[in-house]
């Protein structure tokens, strides 16, 4: 065969493989459009079908008509904005506007305008009431049962909100909604949060068309490590920024672009700030407002409360104050010595708490300029769960507790003087949070704190609505048994807009939330909401037509090195019980597991068939990583090889240098007295980092404030060097071994004590070359981000 026909008969191919890929990809087109077509326009399934052409189509264009088509109107008339604020670790008896001592003049001026709830519950923790107020379900049955970092493969546990649960934003975009988010997010895999992503299951991926705020659990409010969509950016190196009052910035900001752009749609805002969860940062006039205010402690604070509330009619008469837990330390037994440091760190949780709630008042007033104050539909819910008791006893670094870090209060306040003493906490040199004491008296009149799911003083979050024009405050408390899971179906009934069974083609599953939109009218209507189950760390309990059967499980919050022994050894079938009768006792107070023990087995008996219907086995999922921390969320890689450029890299995802044997080797060119980072991880609170200091190495663990061990080299003189690191960790939180060597030859050695066995921090991040965001060492706090002046060609890291 001549090359010529060879040629041909390969052209002939290629027009015929052409040709059924034209036919096929016809297919495809004419395909996907007629499935469209046919799909119910009910709204049952999401996205809705397209909307045909209007235009008149001939063979011959001067007998065609071209029409745009008119796009349904699928919301009633005057649709809503509908704006959700959901603040964080705040608990019930904290804001005055519910009998507490903290000034919250944006929460008061809703209520004075709307109404309030008494009875409206969270999950007592993070992450999961997240997923449940956008889904409408129950936690553990939309993968959310622990925080995302704290994931673990169970069903009920992945940290992943699955599709087959699309949230609010999802299906209200698809009615004409333009959706936006700020702030807390805290609802994608530890693992997924990096450059590459995927990035699927980030706030973008969940219905909402515009982010702005952070990823993971918590984020220092002076160098948060911040996310725009899809993109990591920086915030300004300025000593009057606060993320708080960013957001607010930003979140005017897109209600301009909505004006400008198209004003005709309505929009819904999910504003969730950083605040109050610890770090408790705040600038100091704010804390200084509370001065001497809590000399007198906690228990002194929570009579005064729990006297006001009764006043308020806050709560109803005949309410008990519920007792301190006997492991709860009392203010009498805090030395005296030690009291300034306890009381100083309540007054900047204080006020963190005025700040956030002002800032919330600004968003507002931006709302009321450009006219869009009297149609927006405002849920402000003060609180995602309970006070947080992950401060302990007073801390200055608040990873200490979720690392299970032993320590005391007296090396608190020694590691706070080396570092500037009592001014400089709730400034960026501290991840303070206050004792658990104040977390607790926060939740008057309740027992218990955030990360109990038995407990109201876990769950009870104060709430208020305002729908100016059609909400009327009328001054009665709704009393009404509610959950965050009731949101979404409320906003769903009060738009006449039905539960989609199909959203992107994946088949929803049932919606457990009950529409509350009844209450808006009626103080009195009753209640859709008879069934609520709870559960986190295996504290449980089951709501029933006014009862409440619950029991504490085996963790302690104000006590997680203490807790340890009894997780190990905790098992959920021989837990102790209790039983309230609601309508009587709205505190839990009166314990009736005893008097009536038929009741307490047949709630018992019910418990166990919602859990398992939730996917909430087994029990006390969310304690596995206590038992096992080696199974904590993390990549399947052990080797890592970066350039000079790699930035922003999550905890979670990178090696873990400071926390398990590794191996580093940096291959730089060094200039004289080279200066700058190397590579860092962590940040004040806690972490690692190693950088050049007028010609020297530096090695530097920051062991979450309280210790700091430091390894120094010679002078290295310029031109290029092998660096190699080389780190011995023989079990989680165990001491490291740590040796230098420059170019084959040790340079420098130190041993670290005890190491951080499960994160430095939720958000800050492995940097090379620069220390980004909170800084892991004072000594160049004043230079950040400290980029290092020489060039660094490579940098490995082998896990071993």
């Amino acid at each position: 065969m001549t090359i010529r026909s060879k040629t041909r008969n390969w052209v002939a191919a290629l027009h015929a493989l052409r040709a059924s890929t034209v036919l096929v990809a016809s297919a495809i087109a004419f395909t996907a459009p007629i499935q469209a077509q046919s799909a119910p326009d009910d709204g049952s399934v999401l996205p809705f079908p397209p909307t045909p052409m209007a235009s008149k189509i001939a063979p011959r264009l001067q007998d065609s008509t071209m029409a745009w088509p008119q796009e349904p109107q699928r919301l009633p008339k005057g649709a809503p904005n509908i704006l959700i604020v959901l603040l964080d670790d705040v608990g019930f008896g904290v804001a005055e506007t519910f009998g507490g001592e903290v000034h919250t003049p944006t929460l008061a001026r809703l209520a004075a305008e709307g109404i309030s709830y008494n009875q409206f519950n969270t999950t007592s923790i993070c992450s999961p009431t997240r997923a449940s107020l956008l889904t409408g379900r129950n936690h553990t049955r939309v993968g959310s049962g622990t925080i995302a970092e704290r994931a673990v493969a169970f069903d009920g546990f992945t940290g992943i909100i699955p599709k087959t649960a699309a949230t609010a934003a999802e299906v209200l975009k698809n009615y004409g909604y333009h959706t936006s988010a700020f702030g807390k997010w805290h609802n994608t895999p530890a693992t997924e949060t990096t450059a590459i992503g995927p990035k699927d299951r980030w706030p973008n991926g969940y219905g909402f068309e515009y982010f702005y705020g952070f990823l993971g659990g918590e984020t220092s409010q002076y160098e948060p490590r911040l996310t725009e969509n899809y993109d990591a950016v920086e915030p300004p190196h300025d000593p009057k920024y606060h993320l708080t009052s960013d957001m607010v910035d930003k979140a005017l900001k897109w209600l301009d672009d909505y004006r400008a752009y198209d004003p005709g749609k309505p929009f819904f805002m999910y504003w969730a700030p950083g605040g109050v969860h610890g770090p408790h940062h705040i600038f100091q006039e704010w804390a200084d407002k509370y001065k001497g205010k809590f000399g007198n402690g906690w228990d002194a604070y929570r009579e005064r409360v729990y006297k006001r509330q009764l006043e308020m009619g806050v709560i109803p008469p005949g309410t008990k104050l519920t007792e301190r837990d006997p492991t709860m330390p009392s203010w009498d037994s805090v030395p005296k010595e030690q009291r300034p440091f306890q009381e100083r760190l309540m007054e900047l949780f204080a006020g963190f708490v005025e700040h956030t709630d002002t800032e919330v008042g600004r968003l507002v007033d931006g709302l009321e300029v450009r006219g869009l104050r009297n149609n927006t539909l405002i849920f402000y819910i003060f609180g995602d769960n309970g006070s947080s008791a992950e401060g302990q006893q007073g801390s200055i670094s608040e990873l200490l507790a979720q690392n299970n870090i032993e320590n005391t209060v007296e090396q608190q306040i020694a590691a706070l003087d080396r570092i500037g003493g009592l001014k400089v906490l709730g400034s960026p040199r501290t991840d303070n949070m206050y004792h658990a004491g104040w977390a607790w008296a926060g939740g008057t009149p309740f027992k218990g704190t955030k990360l109990l799911g038995s407990y109201f003083g876990g769950t009870r979050n104060p709430m208020v609505v305002s729908w100016p024009g059609h909400i009327k405050h009328d001054g009665k408390m709704r009393q009404q048994f509610q959950h965050v899971i009731d949101i979404a179906p409320t906003i769903y009934d009060i738009l006449d807009i039905r539960n989609p069974k199909v959203v992107n083609g994946y088949e929803q599953m049932p919606m457990d939330g009950t529409s509350f939109a009844g209450t808006f009218s009626d103080a009195a209507a009753k209640t859709q909401k008879t069934m609520q189950f709870f559960d986190n760390n295996g504290s449980r309990g089951l709501y029933l037509d006014g009862w409440f059967a619950g029991t504490m499980g085996p963790f302690i919050p104000w006590d997680t090195p203490g807790s340890v022994k009894r997780v190990a050894e905790w098992d959920s079938a021989t837990d102790p019980w209790e039983l309230y009768d609601l309508r009587s006792d709205f505190s839990q107070a009166n314990d009736l597991a005893k008097q009536d023990p038929q009741k307490l087995e047949e709630m018992k008996k019910r418990f166990l068939a919602v859990a398992d219907e939730n996917k909430d086995f087994p029990i006390g999922a969310g304690n596995w990583l206590r038992l096992h921390p080696e199974d904590r969320v993390k990549t399947a890689y052990d080797e890592w090889t970066f350039g000079p450029n790699s930035r922003r890299m999550p905890e979670f995802s990178g090696p873990g240098v400071g926390r398990q044997s590794t191996h580093v080797t940096i291959d730089a060119v060094f200039g004289e007295n080279a200066n700058g980072v190397l590579y860092a991880v962590g940040g004040a609170g806690g972490g690692l980092t190693v950088y050049m200091e007028g010609g020297h190495l530096v090695y530097e663990y920051n062991m979450m404030i309280i210790e700091n061990y430091q390894a120094r080299t010679e002078k290295i003189p310029a031109g290029k060097h092998e660096i190699v690191i080389d780190t011995k960790i023989v079990k989680p939180a165990g001491p490291a071994e740590v040796v230098i060597t420059v170019d084959g030859a040790e340079a420098a050695r130190t041993t670290v004590k005890r190491t951080v066995p499960a994160a430095f921090t939720a958000t800050e991040s492995f940097d090379i070359g620069v220390d980004l965001g909170s800084t892991v060492s004072l000594s160049y706090e004043d230079k950040r981000p400290f980029a290092f002046d020489g060039k660094i060609e490579q940098l490995k890291v082998t896990q071993k």
